[in-house]
């Protein structure tokens, strides 16, 4: 018998384009192109569908505290790559995302959340997150930026898996970029994702560590 959830699985992927590619081919394939064809433009359904994605992926308590910039006024790329070490993919990739999270998106009407659970569940659940996080500022910031982590690679092996290059970058000014956003004193930055039609091949990868150098059993 066919499983449910597999079938499930695949009524889902199938309309946002993501079984065009098997996953483990895109996270191999997936690599930090820097230069990108500035005449390229992304299909608005390709925009849609990779947002789509990206917010697929996991947050604590399901808060899914990011916040999506889409750098698309032409001059305002010009000012973010100038405040980018002069990055060409800044002006140049179809699609740039700055990455932020909502510190505080634990404390917004924390039921939103949990709308579609059941109402036990949902009760038990929005009924933590106040005292999770509460007093927790550390916390607050961690959980924000390790959200945004998740979600820039869900983004990133998504372009892969429709035909698309990105590069993540963290080489910018961000305190500067972030007055150009005017990013909420309740946000946090995170890092920049350029997406287009890379017009040349990444080097090829430096070198990953022996899985002996970084996995423990147990303990270190």
């Amino acid at each position: 018998m066919v499983c449910r959830f597999s079938l499930m699985m695949k009524a889902i992927a199938k309309p946002i384009g993501l079984d065009k590619m098997e996953t483990i081919e895109s996270i191999y394939q997936r690599r930090a192109v820097k230069h990108y064809d500035p005449d390229y433009v992304m299909p608005a359904e390709d925009e849609q569908k990779l947002l789509e994605a990206t917010i697929q992926a996991p947050t604590s308590f399901n808060i899914q505290h990011w916040r999506l910039v889409l750098l698309k006024d032409p001059e305002l790329r010009k000012q973010v790559r100038a405040l980018a070490f002069d990055q060409a993919q800044v002006t140049d990739a179809s699609l740039v995302v700055v990455f932020t999270g909502d510190v505080k998106a634990w404390a917004k009407e924390p039921e939103r959340y949990w709308v579609n659970a059941p109402e036990a569940v949902a009760e038990q659940l929005v009924g933590m997150i106040g005292p999770f996080h509460d007093g927790r500022e550390w916390l607050q910031r961690d959980e924000a930026q390790r959200s945004i982590g998740m979600a820039m690679q869900t983004l990133m092996l998504s372009a892969k898996a429709l035909g698309y290059d990105s590069c993540p970058m963290i080489g910018f000014d961000i305190d500067k970029v972030a007055e150009l956003i005017k990013l909420p004193e309740d946000h946090v930055m995170g890092p920049m994702v350029a997406i287009g039609k890379g017009t040349k091949a990444a080097w090829p990868k430096p070198g990953q560590l022996p899985l002996s150098d970084i996995v423990s059993e147990n303990s270190f």
